[in-house]
């Protein structure tokens, strides 16, 4: 299995980038992000990877990857259109400078995801986002 990685361009935190992705999903199904390149491994990423997102500078969330295939921008512009699974999924957060595209992320350094709130008895999960962050900042989590 293999995930891909990518930076959330426009959205500053996952509740607005939840939110426009509804709205994408409700207007125009499938939930879908275009991007220009198409993955050469994609047989790989569709054995159960994830898309990663980077948002304000923390890998922050996943979804799951369920079909990639090809589609023309607005423009008429080949593009690869990443059919996602409409949950964002928290994971461990981590700092991540900026990139352009998407990457590849390894099974096996790919962030975990964090227990939900009824499972995490440290109580981490159940924090305002902003206090997480700016713990992480400091190296505190």
């Amino acid at each position: 299995m293999l995930h891909l990685i990518k930076l959330c361009v426009g959205p500053r935190d996952v509740a607005t980038l939840r939110t426009g992705q509804e709205r994408r999903a409700r207007l125009d199904p499938p939930l879908r992000h275009l991007t220009r390149m198409a993955p050469k491994r994609a047989e790989e990423v569709l054995e159960g990877g994830s898309l990663y997102w980077v948002v304000a500078g923390f890998v922050c969330v996943r979804q799951r990857i369920l079909d990639i295939r090809a589609e023309q921008a607005s423009d008429g512009a080949p593009h690869a259109a990443l059919v996602l699974h409409p949950e964002l999924i928290a994971v461990a957060a981590r700092p991540m400078k900026p990139f352009q595209g998407w990457r590849y992320l390894q099974a096996e350094t790919a962030p975990p995801d964090l227990a939900a709130p009824s499972e995490d008895a440290s109580g981490i999960a159940a924090l305002p986002p902003e206090l997480r962050r700016e713990l992480q900042l400091l190296a505190l989590l």
